[in-house]
């Protein structure tokens, strides 16, 4: 096991929290890297700046019947 492993968080209506610089393979096999202390990844599809979280997912309300309304 690593000494110092990275921590990662999944939230639970939100994007996957990532502590520490992470480079991420792309599904098309590019690579990105952040260098941030925190760095979200999306996880719900609505980002404009995928694989990172744009926070899209705050606009969208869940009604009673489980479908989408924008708020």
């Amino acid at each position: 096991m690593a000494e110092n492993p990275r921590r990662v968080i999944v939230t639970g209506e939100g994007p996957i929290l990532v502590y520490g610089p992470v480079d991420v393979e792309m599904p098309d096999g590019t690579r990105v890297l952040s260098e941030r202390a925190v760095t979200a990844l999306c996880t719900c599809g609505r980002s404009r700046r995928r694989p990172f979280c744009d926070t899209s997912h705050r606009r969208r309300v869940r009604d009673t019947e489980g479908k989408e309304n924008r708020s």
